[in-house]
């Protein structure tokens, strides 16, 4: 019997049809998938779901209950609970603070913080998550604030779950975690709609799936069962994509980026290596590596206790970002929505932020130069909007990654592009495009290092892979000799001695 339903939803805003007409079910205890590349609308049901926006027709029933949102509140008391992909905590609370937001024990309006930490902490040890609750949340990594999130959830005991891309900052340790709590809820009758792009863990974990193309139902399946990977894909871009790689050898330069000896806070070892004029050097690790803080030290964003870094012969002033765009250097970071996109702010704005200083004399901003950078790069990069005057909060994770490219690709000599989790949270489709932008820049002899959680990622568009393990360089691996098991076993922690690149 159907317990959750949509009915008839259609979503739209200026200049674009987010959802037409989405109709289908989900049995109580299912696990529900939700498929669909970015800009499909998957986001935009969830958001509808959630409360926190209103579908312009159609309905929501739970348990056979037409629901009427009129705030988050409201679908919070219905039972449902969304964990979106750009998470909602409050940094400056501690997790257990998160996770009784809005409900803290105590008497006469005074907090009982013993009660509220060790309740958590109980909690937390009941369904496997080790996380200290007393530890402020921006202390925490990505992917252990997105544990949190799950364990809200899980602690609520809401009657749906919506999870969008949930594992996307996980480690597989911290996956296996939540595959065995959705088994648990799936057990207790919990409706769990999970939309990911990992085709492995939607035929792990789902009974059933829908594909959205276009804000259109594109494909509804009952049964996982009855379907197959290749048809999915087909269903949600709407062609066949056969080689989402698409890598093909290219011919290498010089040296254009040497680094020797780099070290900081979090890597116990120095490091040393060269990225050469056309190569993709890809970095692979599991959570806490030291991948993501090699990158920002690499630019300058975090201190250097040791190290030099240069480009084309020219040294890098260490701890100073700036200094890094003017030598070539770019970073993509991690986390596109704290450290990347400038939320409130258009896609214009967003793209010719950085080099408007070339064509803004005495501070004057250029409209209409500021108008045509834009339209370039949106036309380049394949930037899906209705308009560059769009906010750039409301594109999908593909776009607002195009979007961050844009910027940097609109600097004046970028040399080396450093990019942390490119395709984090999106679709193959997308996913494809920016392996093509990555191929093209390489073709153009930049140099790029590509940082990524995914392993088949690294493997598919590296020309060479070095693995970090506990801060330090695990194994640097020539093309040729790629292979999964090998390269997995130098990640895993206190089975490797670092060697000399």
């Amino acid at each position: 019997m159907s317990f959750l339903q949509f009915s008839a939803i259609s979503k739209g805003y200026p200049g674009v049809q987010a959802l037409s007409d989405i109709s289908f079910s989900v049995e109580k205890g299912a696990v529900h998938g939700l498929m669909g590349e970015n800009g499909a609308g998957k986001s935009t049901l969830i958001r509808i779901l959630s409360g926190d926006q209103s579908a312009d027709s159609g309905s929501i029933l739970i348990d056979g209950e037409e629901q009427d949102y009129r705030s988050v509140r409201d679908s919070f008391h219905a039972g449902v609970i969304v964990i979106h992909q750009e998470l909602q905590l409050v940094p400056e609370l501690t997790v257990a603070e998160n996770l009784w937001l809005g409900r803290f024990p105590g008497r006469a309006g005074i907090i009982d913080s013993r009660t509220l930490v060790e309740t958590v902490r109980n909690r937390l040890d009941e369904i496997g998550i080790d996380i200290d609750p007393a530890a402020k949340v921006s202390t925490l990594s990505i992917g252990a604030r997105q544990m949190v999130e799950i364990a809200k959830a899980v602690m609520l005991e809401a009657r749906v779950i919506a999870l969008d891309e949930p594992t996307s900052s996980l480690s597989s340790r911290e996956s296996e975690i939540l595959f065995r709590l959705i088994d648990r809820l799936r057990a207790k009758g919990t409706v769990i709609l999970y939309v990911s792009h990992r085709l492995d863990e939607i035929f792990r974990l789902c009974d059933s799936l829908t594909v959205l193309r276009d804000g259109r139902l594109a494909a509804h399946h009952p049964k996982i069962s009855d379907t197959t990977r290749e048809k999915i894909i087909t269903e949600m871009v709407g062609r066949e994509i056969s080689n989402i790689w698409g890598w093909q050898e290219r011919p290498l330069g010089e040296a254009r980026l040497e680094v020797k000896n780099l070290s900081g806070a979090r890597l116990r070892t120095p490091i040393s290596f060269t990225v050469r004029k056309g190569e993709i050097l890809g970095f692979f690790g599991l959570i806490g590596a030291g991948r993501s803080e090699m990158a920002r030290l690499l630019y300058g964003a975090d201190h250097r206790q040791t190290g030099t870094v240069s480009i084309d012969g020219v040294t890098v002033s260490p701890d100073n970002p700036k200094a890094a765009i003017n030598a070539g250097m770019v970073l993509c970071p991690e986390d596109r929505k704290f450290d990347g996109i400038v939320q409130g702010r258009s896609i214009e704005e967003n793209i010719a932020i950085s080099s408007r200083r070339h064509f803004s004399p005495f501070g004057i901003l250029s409209p209409k130069k500021e108008a045509a950078i834009a339209d370039r790069f949106i036309a380049r990069l394949k930037v899906r909007t209705p308009s560059r005057k769009q906010d750039i909060i409301n594109l999908s994770g593909g776009n607002q990654q195009k979007v961050i490219l844009g910027r940097w690709l609109s600097e004046q000599g970028v040399k080396v592009l450093v990019i942390d989790e490119p395709t984090r949270g999106i679709d193959v489709g997308a996913k494809s495009e920016i392996y093509e932008i990555l191929y093209e820049l390489a073709a153009d002899g930049m140099a790029i290092i590509v940082i990524s959680s995914e392993l088949p990622e690294v493997m598919g568009i590296s020309d060479r892979i070095m693995v970090m393990c506990q801060g330090r360089v695990a194994a640097n691996i020539e093309r040729p000799d790629f292979e999964e098991r090998s390269i997995l076993t130098a990640a895993l922690p206190d089975k490797n001695a670092a060697h000399t690149i």
